[in-house]
């Protein structure tokens, strides 16, 4: 999956050297104390505003408009850059952002002087947002929030990044002196910043079509596809996916949308008795991610419900603003293992993840609102963190209990010589330490949190973004209603119908539209496509856990809408704006998910499951050219796609036992067709030399990477020349007591395939080799080792590709 807070698309080749001289300009400006903003308390035009975020930003001396045509009109008539700052209420570092440079005086009178400022909610504009990020990307390699952009006055994008300081401080380019820098690039150097602008403008809208021409047929081995791709980011010693061993520091997001898939893969495999080690690594993969979660910092531990991520590789310490999505999708993978294991643990997580919701995220109008803040006091985490002296002061003589339970007898792990709560071992190695049974345990911890969670109450809260968001309550919909299945609580059914009943009274137009958002008695914003297909998620998982017509019928009602507004005619799949939404850039089709379910994975997964509810064929036809719409992608990045997958294969198992419908563009193929993957080396084949290498500590040593590849197949240089797939990649599997140095790939034949159109791309034939140059880690002692190359690529020919595969080609070291 893509963590756009952390990467994203590799970086494009625009022209970028008028940006780096900003960059280097502004650096060397010089940088002037902050100046507080004086006189009387002031409002811009974000007064008017519903969203929590942008009315934190109402007071700014910073003269901001809200997204719309006004503002591109005043910079159009005055020949001004626009400024535009994305976020969204629960960023800490937005609001750090909005503190030091929105509120200072200095910095205000330049961006209104120079520029037209803009500020968006992403979450309630996540078209804005996308298009954007994706721009953001392109040319720094990376994303996140606050995003800071730069603009043409028609909206093209020439520079950007996210956070920055109001002054220039340790080496880190300040607010104020990428203002002045980026000024006067626009007096004097517009014709490069017009130039640069439209080149990424066009990167852009290349990077957001989605889909490719090439379609695939759509198969189990397909649908398997993410199986070896998340097993090789399982992080082996804190679980969880994404460990990097050159970035430890990365945060660790909980990425649900893996562990459904996980799931639902050893639910399938878990059938065939010849696969039960599959099965059995698949469920250990998530049972192992859930527990290190359930024990870690990024759970509440007094109140429940989940932090939005890690900060650590061990999940010990959160970035503590928490969102309805997490908690509505980690309920849902709970419900699941309890489902499939039966053991009370999930069962218990589950439901106090839904008390945390119904306890903190639910309004008295019956929606469930967007968001907790991270921060109170302009401090992150201060609500929910403590000393020592606090918990022994509260707990008495529980105290000595609970500090061995959850950590505090260790030494302070947050700033301030403060505690995050969280379970460093086991309960079951806790029950053995302290000779007490697990039930014990718990009946002497549970009025001790509850006295916690008392005192912890009265503490100021930290800021609620109670918005209800259509897309977002549609995810919560549905894990009330699949806790409604599993457990079979009327108070569960009750929570997901009243969200429903006001979504139909609040959100819905009288010509059947969704609307986006809903705030302060004011609903607004046409709805996108991921509102669509999330509340049709949820209403067909009510109706399979209620078996009341009416929601069945309002899933088609939403289905239908979303088919006549959102679906690509041409290429099959569906866009994220609507026929008639505000024109961008560029139309998003993203088949990507993320940290929330791709709008495209739920909408395919509602026309099966409505599909088969009505059994209505026509909903399938439309199931089925969008996954061949989005074919290509499933195989090149199978892991960016994995609840895309579990819909692939629902629907493979909704249209069993008859012939399984294939693309048109298939039938040119002949024998590759039905191609099946072939087992590791079929195509592709891989030999070191030499077997052994020889090197003395602080030198380098060569090997040869041979590659050979079967006739009528290729597989992507490095470089490909293309921002559209994937490059062949090698390097040393993790653990390696050896770091690769540099490899040394050959250059590949420029070719033009049929199924990807004009363009040009970069490929290996027959045989290639590649040089890898390794050297031992410091501090690595003498004596022979074994290790293994990690060589990933993918085998097409000139119209289908094989799924992605990786090759482990073993040799030794020996170190002198």
């Amino acid at each position: 999956m893509r963590r756009i807070q952390e990467s994203g698309p590799r970086s494009s080749r625009v022209a970028l050297a008028t940006l780096v001289g900003i960059a280097l300009a502004a650096a060397g400006a010089r940088a002037d104390e902050p100046r507080a903003a004086e006189g009387p308390r002031r409002t811009n035009r974000l007064a008017k505003e519903t969203s929590p975020y942008l009315l934190l930003h109402a007071h700014n001396p910073v003269e901001w408009y809200p997204w719309g045509p006004e503002a591109f009109a005043k910079a159009k008539a005055e020949k001004k850059p626009i400024f535009l700052s994305i976020g969204y209420s629960s960023c800490y570092w937005c609001h750090v952002m909005e503190r030091e440079s929105f509120m200072d005086a200095d910095i205000a009178k330049k961006l209104n002087e120079e520029f037209v400022c803009i500020k968006v909610d992403r979450e309630e504009r996540p078209d804005v947002d996308h298009v954007y990020m994706v721009a953001l990307q392109a040319f720094s390699g990376s994303g996140g929030w606050p995003m800071s952009m730069f603009l043409t006055p028609d909206g093209r994008p020439f520079f950007g990044g996210t956070y920055f300081p109001p002054r220039d401080r340790e080496g880190i380019l300040g607010f104020s002196s990428l203002l002045a820098a980026v000024s006067d690039a626009w007096k004097n150097k517009r014709d490069l910043l017009e130039r640069d602008a439209t080149n990424l403008a066009d990167v852009v809208r290349k990077a957001v079509a989605g889909g490719s021409m090439r379609k695939l047929p759509l198969t189990r081995e397909l649908a398997a596809g993410a199986r070896t791709a998340l097993a090789e980011q399982f992080d082996p010693q804190f679980a969880g996916f994404g460990f990097d061993p050159a970035r430890p520091k990365r945060p660790k997001f909980p990425e649900p949308a893996n562990l459904v898939y996980l799931l639902d893969q050893h639910r399938r495999l878990a059938r065939d008795p010849a696969r039960k080690t599959e099965a059995v690594e698949m469920l250990g993969m998530a049972l192992e991610t859930l527990d290190r979660m359930q024990r870690g910092g990024i759970r509440d531990h007094l109140a429940g419900g989940y932090h939005r991520y890690s900060t650590t590789r061990d999940w010990s310490i959160p970035h503590f603003e928490k969102m309805l999505y997490d908690n509505a999708q980690l309920a849902e993978v709970h419900l699941t293992a309890y489902e499939i294991t039966k053991d009370p643990r999930w069962k218990v997580e589950a439901e106090a993840t839904l008390a945390f919701v119904l306890r903190s995220m639910t309004s008295s109008r019956g929606s469930f609102d967007s968001a907790l803040d991270a921060e109170s006091e302009a401090e992150e985490g201060r609500t929910y963190v403590w000393s020592k002296e606090e918990l022994e002061k509260t707990l008495g003589p529980d105290f000595g209990l609970f500090s061995k339970i959850y950590g505090i007898d260790a030494a302070p792990n947050f700033e301030h010589g403060r505690f995050v709560l969280l379970e460093p071992k086991t309960r079951a190695e806790q029950s053995a330490a302290l000779g007490l049974s697990a039930d014990a345990i718990e009946s002497r911890l549970v009025p001790a949190r509850a006295k916690l969670l008392a005192l912890r109450d009265q503490r100021p809260a930290p800021l609620r973004d109670d918005k209800t968001l259509t897309s977002w309550n549609g995810l919560m919909i549905g894990a009330f209603a699949e806790a409604h299945r599993v457990l079979g609580r009327p108070s569960d059914r009750q929570a997901a119908e009243r969200a429903v009943e006001f979504i139909a009274r609040e959100l819905t137009t009288p010509e059947g539209r969704l609307l986006r958002t809903y705030r302060a008695g004011v609903a607004k914003l046409p709805a996108y496509l991921e509102d669509y297909a999330f509340l049709a998620d949820g209403l067909l998982r009510l109706h399979a856990a209620t078996r009341d017509e009416k929601h069945l019928t309002h899933a088609r009602t939403v289905v239908d809408r979303m088919l006549k507004d959102f679906s690509d005619h041409q290429e099959g799949g569906f866009f994220f704006t609507a026929d008639d939404h505000e024109s961008l850039l560029a139309r998003p089709k993203d088949p990507f998910d993320n940290a929330i379910p791709g709008a495209n994975s739920l909408a395919i997964r509602s026309l099966v499951r409505l599909g088969v509810a009505t059994g209505e064929r026509a909903y399938l036809d439309h199931a089925r050219r969008a996954l061949e719409a989005f074919s290509s992608s499933m195989s090149s990045n199978p892991a960016g796609a994995p609840i895309m997958l579990t819909a692939l294969e629902e629907y493979l198992d909704a249209v069993a036992g008859g012939e399984t419908p294939q693309p048109k563009s298939m039938s040119v193929l002949g024998g590759l067709t039905n191609l099946k993957p072939p087992a590791p080396g079929g195509v592709v084949k891989a030999s070191l030399e030499p077997s052994t290498a020889k090197l003395s500590v602080g030198a380098t040593a060569t090997l040869k990477l041979r590659i050979s590849i079967a006739p009528r197949f290729h597989i992507y240089a490095n470089p490909t020349g293309s921002e559209t797939v994937d490059p062949t990649t090698v390097d040393l599997e993790p653990g390696s007591p050896f770091e690769v140095v540099k490899v040394d790939y050959p250059a590949g034949k420029a070719m033009t395939l049929a199924s990807l159109g004009p363009e040009k791309l970069n490929l290996y034939e027959e045989t290639v080799e590649v040089g890898v140059v390794l050297r031992a880690k410091p501090g690595t002692q003498p004596g022979r080792f074994e290790c293994k190359l990690r060589l990933r690529y993918q085998a097409c020919d000139d119209r289908s590709c094989l799924a992605p595969a990786t090759l482990k080609p073993a040799f030794a070291v020996e170190v002198e």
